[in-house]
């Protein structure tokens, strides 16, 4: 179990594709299954052991900070805000924090749109700077099988077993400040120069359930597992 570690949640996108929705609240405050996607993360954090949050907040930030600031006793959590003027990537938001995360040695950081079960207390860091919770990559077409010229089934979406995906999920140790850009994404830059040095770790969790909310048909397919019970016991 992770006890006393904080977890950075980036809540400070667009969510353009899921429009109009996202033109009057912020993409991680669109419910899924009768609860905003941000919500399903703090109680999925909160399983784990997490009560302390950060939240990277942008566009429509004082949405995020009225939610939170408003039900942070009935959550059971605590809540500390960094703020960007104008979109900074991943690197930059999170480097734009940095003040609020000085006294950690570790924590967590996630995108705010994501709906999960990853059992984040079994993440390590062995010596490295972050690790990446990885989970199987699910074609986002229809496989067909050949004999010959002769197609002989199809698999609708599989699951691709040989190729891993980032999650958008980290454990990382506060050297990680030394390597963020001052703007842009740490996926196209730290994480490469880390992974160069072998000081990035991947993580495989082969069972867990993860869908990216980035669509409307993501938010009914994502609702229709949650109400099935296959993302969180009830």
């Amino acid at each position: 179990m992770v006890v006393c570690i904080k977890a950075v949640v980036l809540a400070g996108g667009y969510g353009k594709r899921l429009r109009p929705l996202t033109d009057t609240i912020p993409k991680p405050l669109v419910e899924v299954a009768g609860k905003p996607i941000i919500e399903w993360q703090v109680e999925w954090l909160k399983s784990h052991g997490i009560t302390s949050f950060v939240f990277l907040v942008g566009y429509l930030k004082e949405k995020v900070i009225e939610y939170f600031d408003s039900r942070m006793g009935e959550l059971g959590i605590e809540a500390e805000y960094s703020y960007e003027s104008v979109p900074l990537g991943t690197g930059g938001a999170l480097k734009n924090a940095q003040k609020l995360l000085s006294g950690e040695k570790s924590f967590f950081m996630l995108n705010g749109d994501n709906i999960t079960n990853i059992e984040i207390s079994k993440m390590k860091l062995d010596g490295s700077i972050a690790s990446i919770a990885l989970v199987p990559l699910r074609s986002t077409y229809g496989i067909t099988h050949l004999e010959g010229d002769r197609i002989s089934r199809f698999d609708e979406k599989p699951i691709l077993p040989e190729y891993w995906m980032n999650s958008g999920i980290y454990l990382m140790t506060n050297e990680i400040f030394r390597h963020l850009p001052e703007s842009g994404n740490m996926e196209s830059t730290t994480f490469v120069e880390l992974s160069a040095s072998r000081k990035l770790m991947g993580l495989k969790f082969p069972n867990a359930y993860f869908k990216g909310v980035d669509s409307l048909k993501d938010m009914e397919e994502a609702t229709a597992d949650i109400k099935a019970g296959k993302v969180f016991v009830n």
